[in-house]
């Protein structure tokens, strides 16, 4: 068996949804971030070939999107594809899906991460109504059976907040950080190595300046009287990211990150956004880690009441001592949240800030995010020179 390790991540930058990607398909955002990964492991991919193409995918046109982005980006017809679906978690679940994959010795390239375009998903709708009346619009799939509640990611978010004894005065103050700390990282050009320009967009069209004093006056989105508004939950998004994993006997002494442990547990489907506390910690205890021992922890940025009772209960302060640590170039909560790619995006993150920016082997770093429908997903990497 050979560990799995990261040793090339891109990403398209993430356009809001109806904006500038809004006419490019989930598959042609990910097939020139594939194509980009190809190149960038030149020459390995020359003494061997892609053997797998894993994407995350939620609400796609249905059909294999890896596959069909694989054919667009050039890949080899006998490079397969498969699309795996867990909703906000799918392109991490799909890096760590690659990893089994090559520590099982099943494959020794493999390329993974997710796609998602909100703009051009399919509208869907009942062709038998469920009740025996008149076929209508088909809203969403449910995360979970009636029984369960089958919470809105929005109310569910506001449920965990309210529990967990978020305010609103700490939702809007880490949504106003994560996109003043977008902006510099964006100013800086640290993003600038990560990402390949698509349809026109050569940057992350979100992230700007919020007032607090706007933030404050903004009314509830989903809840009377609630705390989760528009100003600190993310944004429906458009864009891909993509990882190539390799077993470390094949890296050829290339820097990357090497994936530690994985896992995907299952939580209250009332309060799906609480999945990362069980599912970072179970990781950890895999490990032998403690999160003091993270330099990085990457979380995507559904809602900052979500994103804050997660941190609450690991003993992060992502507002004060730890907010170097927790998301340090901001989340997604200012650059967008393309949700079957957003898992991979947070790998790519983890990629340019402890191997692109120069961080010793040995160096950990930490990925997770929640899950619709009760889950939660991470994954713990460690730097390789």
């Amino acid at each position: 068996m050979s560990a799995p390790v990261v040793v090339a991540a891109r990403r398209t930058p993430i356009g809001t949804a109806g904006r500038k990607l809004r006419e490019v398909t989930v598959d042609k955002l990910a097939a020139p971030v594939l194509a980009a990964v190809v190149d960038d492991v030149w020459p390995l991919t020359a003494m061997r070939g892609v053997d797998d193409v894993v994407l995350g995918n939620c609400l796609g046109p249905g059909g294999n999107v890896a596959r069909v982005a694989a054919l667009a980006a050039g890949l080899d017809v006998t490079v397969p594809g498969v699309t795996v679906d867990r909703q906000c978690g799918s392109g991490l679940a799909a890096i760590l899906q690659a990893g089994q994959f090559i520590r099982a010795g099943d494959a020794r390239l493999v390329l993974a991460g997710g796609a998602e375009s909100a703009s051009t998903a399919p509208r869907r709708s009942h062709r038998v109504a469920p009740d025996g009346g008149s076929p209508g619009p088909y809203e969403r799939a449910p995360f979970t059976p009636r029984a369960y509640g089958d919470p809105d990611m929005g109310v569910a978010a506001e449920d965990l907040a309210r529990a967990r004894g978020v305010t609103r005065g700490r939702q809007d103050a880490y949504a106003a950080a994560s996109h003043a700390k977008a902006l510099l990282a964006r100013d800086a050009g640290r993003f600038d190595d990560e990402l390949i320009p698509v349809g026109g967009l050569h940057r992350d069209d979100r992230p700007r300046r919020l007032d607090p004093a706007v933030l404050a006056r903004m009314p509830a989105a989903f809840v009377p009287r609630g705390t989760v508004t528009a100003g600190n939950s993310c944004a429906n998004s458009d864009g891909a990211a993509v990882v190539a994993l390799v077993g470390d006997d094949l890296r050829a002494g290339r820097p990357g990150l090497r994936l530690v442990a994985g896992a995907v547990v299952g939580c209250d489907p009332r309060l799906p956004g609480w999945g990362p506390v069980p599912a970072v910690r179970r990781v950890l205890s895999a490990a032998g880690v403690r999160l003091s021992d993270l330099a990085a922890v990457e979380i995507v940025e559904a809602f900052a009441g979500q994103v804050l009772a997660v941190t609450d209960a690991l003993g992060l302060d992502p507002l004060g001592k730890h907010a170097e640590l927790v998301c340090a170039d901001g989340g997604a909560l200012a650059l967008g949240h393309p949700w079957g790619a957003s898992g991979a995006v947070v790998v790519v993150r983890l990629f340019g800030r402890l191997v692109r920016g120069g961080a010793p082997a040995g160096t950990l770093g930490l990925a997770t995010a929640a899950i619709g429908g009760g889950m939660g997903v991470a994954g713990l990497f460690e730097v390789v020179r």
